[in-house]
């Protein structure tokens, strides 16, 4: 099991940027597909983004592709999510999310991670 915390959240005009931060202890964090989930209120959690074990393959969804970055610190044992030119939809909790050590695929589908941050908000202004 690995225990995640997610930080960076808060408010932010549109337009404007935020880097969500996911610190992550426990199993081998280096050998796990982290991904980005949200979740606006009345929504179900929504897919954002996933990078690979190794780092080296991206994943986002359509309603973010570029204008948000995820990448990875196996030595810091952090995922980030860079957030650039934020909209209003934007607005939900953020979730940090982890996959069973080596498994790969079923990036998009929040059940294919086994552990959860308690997530982060963040609300962008209009």
């Amino acid at each position: 099991q690995v225990q995640l915390v997610e930080s960076g959240g808060g408010l932010v005009q549109a337009g404007g940027s935020l880097r969500l931060s996911c610190a992550a202890s426990g199993r081998t964090f280096s050998s796990s597909a982290m991904g980005w989930f949200r979740q606006a209120p009345g929504k179900e959690r929504d897919f954002v983004a996933a990078i690979s074990w190794s780092g080296g393959r991206t994943y986002y969804g359509d309603s973010v592709k570029g204008r948000f970055t995820i990448s990875r610190d196996n030595a810091k044992n952090t995922v980030y999510l860079q957030m650039n030119s934020l909209k209003p939809e934007d607005t939900a909790v953020y979730y940090c999310a982890a996959m069973p050590k080596y498994y790969s695929g079923g990036y998009y589908d929040r059940t294919s991670y086994d552990d959860w941050g308690q997530g982060t908000p963040v609300t962008v202004s209009s």
